[in-house]
C-alpha cells in the first residue's frame, strides 16, 4: 500500500517525528509498504514529501486563530469562523493534491487529530475522512489531557474532528491504555493501543570519535558529574524538579553537577524557561540548555560551532532526570533505557499503570523530591556497577516489550484490517 503520514511537522527530534519515523522504517522495511509524508516543516526525503507551509503550527495567521478560539470564552465571532473555513478549505485541496501526486491508499495522520494545536488542519483531514479516505490515525495526545484546552469557543471543532467518531473510515491507535478508555468513554471510539517503541533488537552504535569531545566542547569539566534531561522545555516535563535535584546532589556528594538540557523551549512560549532559569540562579546549578547544538544530522551551526545528535549525549549522562508530570507515554524514557543509563523518573501515571509492571529498575519520586530519592540517585552516581546491571535489566526487559518486533504485530493487524 501507499500511505501518507499526515501532520504539522515531520521535522527535528519531537516525539511524533520521532515515532513517526519509526513507524515508516517498519511499515517500509519489514511490511513491504511504501510511505510519503505531508507536513507544513519537513525534513523528509524531498522525493517522498509534500511540503504546506500553511500545515505548520506557526504559520502566519494560524497561532492567532488558535489564540482566538482557546483564550476567549463565549460565542465565535462570525470573521474567526470564517478564517478557520477559510484555512481549512485550502489545506483540504492541498490534501487532495498529495494523495493524487503519490497515489495513496491510505493516510496516517500523526497526533493532528488529537491534539488541536492546528484546528484547521484536523479539519481538512477529518474532511477527506467524511468523503470516504481509509486512515489509520495515530494519536500521542488529547485536547482534554491540555487544560490550555478546556475553555475556549472551539468545542464544536473539538467534536468533530479531535478525534473524529467515524469507525468505519478511521481506526485509531492510542500509546497508553488510560488514552484508549477516555477515547471510547468520551467518544465512543473504540481504539488499539500501540506503545512507543525503540528498536531493541538492535543495541544502539558504539561511541565514536565524533562525540568524544562533548563534554570539552560543551565546557564540562571531567570531573562534573552530567545531568541530562533530554526533553523539551514544557511544563508538563518538571525540569524544576531536575534543577533541584542537582542542587542537593551537589550538597550531599560535594562536587559539582551539571545539568544538560537536550532540547529547545518555544513550543508552549518562554515563560516556563524564564521560571527555569531564575531557579537555577538560586539554586547555584549550572544548566546547559543545548537544543541548539542537538540535530538530528552532525556538523556545524551557523556560527561555527560543532553539533551533536542526542545519541552523542547519551554516552556521556551520569544519570538521566525524567520527573514529567504527564506523559502520553515517555519517549524520552525508553532512549534512556535503550542507552542503559541509570534515571530518576517521577511515577506519572502512564508511568504506573502501563511501564511500571513491566520491572524496571530506576530510582522513583512519587512528585517530591524526598531525602531517599536524592540519596538512591547519589548512589547510583557513586556505584557504576550496579549503575551497569539496573541498565541491562532495563535493555532486556524493553526488547520484551518494546521492541520493534511488537511495532511490527501491531502495524501489520492494522493495516491489514484497515485493508479489507
Amino acid at each position: 500500500m501507499r500511505i501518507g503520514f499526515v501532520s504539522t511537522r515531520f521535522h527535528g527530534t519531537d516525539g511524533v517525528s520521532l515515532e513517526a519515523a519509526k513507524w515508516a522504517h517498519v511499515l517500509e522495511e519489514n511490511l513491504g509498504h511504501q510511505c510519503f509524508w505531508f507536513a507544513g516543516k519537513l525534513d523528509t526525503d524531498p522525493d517522498v514529501s509534500y511540503l504546506c507551509p500553511e500545515a505548520f503550527f506557526e504559520y502566519p495567521g494560524i497561532g492567532a486563530i488558535q489564540k482566538a478560539l482557546f483564550e476567549s470564552d463565549g460565542s465565535r465571532p462570525q470573521y474567526l469562523s470564517d478564517e478557520v473555513e477559510s484555512f481549512s478549505s485550502d489545506l483540504t485541496a492541498e490534501l487532495r493534491c498529495f494523495i493524487a501526486r503519490y497515489e495513496l491508499d491510505m493516510l496516517l495522520p500523526q497526533n493532528v487529530l488529537a491534539i488541536p494545536m492546528h484546528v484547521p488542519l484536523g479539519l481538512a483531514v477529518t474532511n477527506l475522512a467524511e468523503e470516504g479516505m481509509p486512515m489509520l490515525a495515530h494519536h500521542h495526545d488529547f485536547s482534554w489531557e491540555r487544560s490550555r484546552f478546556d475553555h475556549g469557543c472551539a468545542a464544536d471543532y473539538l467534536q468533530r474532528a479531535f478525534p473524529p467518531a467515524l469507525s468505519d473510515q478511521v481506526l485509531h491507535v492510542v500509546i497508553n491504555s488510560r488514552a484508549g478508555r477516555d477515547l471510547l468513554e468520551r467518544r465512543g471510539v473504540p481504539s488499539s493501543v500501540v506503545p512507543n517503541v525503540f528498536d531493541f533488537e538492535n543495541p544502539p552504535p558504539k561511541p565514536d570519535a565524533y562525540g568524544d569531545d562533548f563534554r570539552e566542547q560543551l565546557g564540562i569539566l571531567p570531573d562534573e558529574i552530567l545531568v541530562l534531561q533530554p526533553t523539551r522545555v514544557v511544563p508538563r516535563k518538571g525540569i524544576e524538579f531536575a534543577i533541584e535535584l542537582c542542587c542537593r546532589l551537589q550538597e550531599k556528594l560535594g562536587r559539582k553537577v551539571c545539568l544538560v538540557v537536550s532540547h529547545a523551549a518555544g513550543d508552549e512560549g518562554f515563560e516556563y524557561l524564564e521560571e527555569l532559569i531564575r531557579l537555577a540562579g538560586q539554586l547555584a546549578v549550572r544548566v546547559m540548555w543545548i537544543g541548539e547544538r542537538v540535530r538530528e544530522d552532525r556538523g556545524n551551526d551557523a556560527n561555527g560551532r560543532k553539533c551533536y545528535r542526542l545519541w552523542d549525549v547519551y554516552p556521556h549522562a551520569d544519570l538521566v532526570t525524567f520527573p514529567s508530570l504527564y506523559e502520553g507515554f515517555g519517549n524520552a524514557l525508553l532512549e534512556a533505557f535503550y542507552f542503559s543509563r541509570p534515571a530518576v523518573v517521577n511515577r506519572y501515571s502512564v508511568y504506573i499503570e502501563d511501564i511500571e509492571p513491566h520491572g524496571f529498575q530506576v530510582v522513583t519520586m512519587d512528585g517530591c523530591l524526598t531525602d531517599q530519592v536524592v540519596h538512591d540517585a547519589a548512589r547510583l552516581i557513586d556505584d557504576k556497577e550496579k549503575a551497569a546491571h539496573w541498565g541491562m535489566h532495563n535493555y532486556r526487559v524493553c526488547k520484551e516489550h518494546y521492541s520493534y518486533r511488537a511495532l511490527r504485530q501491531g502495524l501489520g493487524d492494522l493495516v491489514g484490517r484497515l485493508a479489507g
